[in-house]
């Protein structure tokens, strides 16, 4: 019999840690566990519901106020993406704590969140997520993973625009829809949406052609010269250089730059900064 004062360390013999390699850039990405089934149950508009991917944004948002290393997250559909900074300690680094702990947040806050989105929608049973953690060992792979997930946007977005356009407005059952767009390119589905729908995909909101990026940034606040570290909700190109030349910190690890946030631009307040130190930031 194993005495109580020494229960401890012989159950920790048992526990098998695996921790993420220093100077490494961590991934989180989580992806939405059979929500075509969910969507269907809750009404989901298709091919894209704004209420939705607002959910999904403030959820991702919730995340990035209780981890503070997280400096970028982009979301598309039913799945999103946490950075956390190269340098960070967080858990010591332990995969399995770092996974379980930004999982069970995204998904009570998926659900704390839901009645502000949905209303009167009744949220009809538990949704889940998995995860799974990814290194990326250099500024240029982890650019290059960001860039295939916003390049899945748009492959994604297009092809569900021209399959319920023809389900909605074409009349087809989803089989047939299916039939039309088999083999076809992204200059197919264009034509089919601008020639039989007068759709110009182009002018589709960004959110559901670029997906959503979170970033870090001081907000001045007009009313008492504060600065607040906010949250920016963005729909921009993330694949180019022009974004990262424009948000040096990130790759920098350095702190969030003051920002001149236009009207209308979501943003969450993560804290405040004293008046006292805003002359000391650099303006972009």
């Amino acid at each position: 019999m194993i005495k109580f004062a020494d229960q401890f360390q012989y159950f920790e013999k048992f526990k098998k840690s695996e921790f993420c390699l220093p100077d490494s850039w961590i991934v989180v990405r989580l992806d939405g566990k059979q929500f075509t089934r969910f969507t269907d149950f809750h009404g989901f508009d298709k091919p894209n519901d704004i209420r939705a991917l607002e959910l999904m944004n403030r959820a991702a948002a919730k995340v990035m106020e209780e981890f503070e290393d997280i400096c970028l997250a982009f979301g598309q559909s039913d799945e999103y993406s946490f950075v956390f900074k190269k340098d960070t300690d967080i858990f010591n680094r332990d995969r399995d704590t770092i996974s379980s702990v930004v999982n069970s947040l995204f998904t009570s806050a998926y659900v704390f969140f839901w009645e502000h989105y949905f209303g009167y929608t009744k949220l009809l049973y538990p949704p889940g997520f998995d995860c799974r953690v990814v290194l990326y060992p250099c500024d240029s792979s982890l650019r290059d993973y960001l860039s295939w997930r916003q390049a899945d946007v748009h492959i994604n977005n297009l092809y569900n625009t021209a399959f319920w356009t023809l389900v909605k407005k074409g009349k087809h059952d989803r089989r047939k829809a299916q039939e039309i767009l088999r083999g076809t390119v992204s200059r197919d589905k264009n034509e089919i949406l601008f020639k039989d729908f007068g759709i110009n995909y182009n002018n589709e909101p960004l959110m559901f052609r670029k997906g959503t990026t979170l970033i870090r940034k001081l907000v001045r606040c007009l009313k008492d010269d504060n600065c607040r570290e906010c949250i920016l909700q963005l729909h921009c190109d993330i694949i180019g250089d022009s974004f990262w030349e424009e948000n040096l910190e990130i790759l920098r690890q350095e702190s969030p730059q003051l920002f001149h946030k236009p009207d209308g631009m979501v943003s969450y307040e993560v804290k405040s900064v004293s008046a006292v130190n805003v002359s000391n930031i650099a303006e972009e």
